[in-house]
């Protein structure tokens, strides 16, 4: 992986995927302060803006240090910001990083994070060289599951008890996709 980012756009039929910018506290404040939203992500929902001001900012240095990339979904329409999608914990020598995402409950069921992932997937096989991606999901969010599927993930295991969020335990459904397999598609 490069030491940094090149900035990149990424476009589908309704949405464009961008850098997060510091535009963008209200947006993810507004989308991860959601309990539902939030509800089977690693963290809890945010309590305090601040959290979506270091959410940008750790964004930005992802950027800068090529930890990580995060892009906005906006409409191409109206340029509302519907969501993010993410690419980290790159590991360089085996090609590999993990994605995650998140959906404002409004735009749940219109196919958007569909659209969202598979520029992302391109992007991930193509421009940056990768030859794996996995997903780590709560396996209650059959949303989530079912998009990965449709997307050519595998369910690769599930890790018990993996994570206490807000004093709730839950498992990791963990998915995975080969570079190989997407082309194929």
């Amino acid at each position: 992986m490069p030491a940094r980012f090149e900035p990149a756009v990424l476009e589908t039929e309704r949405l464009r995927l961008r850098w997060i910018t510091p535009g963008d506290v209200e947006a993810m404040w507004t989308l991860y302060s959601d309990p539902v939203v939030s509800r089977y992500l690693s963290r809890p929902a945010f309590r305090e803006r601040i959290q979506a001001e270091k959410l940008v900012a750790n964004a930005l240095a992802g950027y800068a240090d090529g930890s990580s990339v995060n892009f906005a979904c906006e409409l191409r329409a109206s340029g509302e910001v519907v969501g993010n999608c993410m690419l980290f914990r790159f590991h360089d020598e085996s090609r590999r990083a993990e994605v995650g995402y998140s959906l404002a409950r409004a735009y749940w069921g219109r196919g958007y994070m569909h659209e969202s992932l598979g520029a992302l997937i391109d992007y991930s096989f193509g421009a940056l060289g990768l030859n794996r991606l996995e997903a780590d999901i709560d396996p209650r969010n059959a949303s989530s599951a079912k998009s990965l599927e449709r997307l050519g993930f595998v369910k690769e295991g599930v890790l018990r008890e993996r994570w206490v969020v807000a004093g709730e335990t839950s498992d990791t459904a963990y998915y995975g996709l080969l570079a190989r397999d997407w082309r194929w598609r």
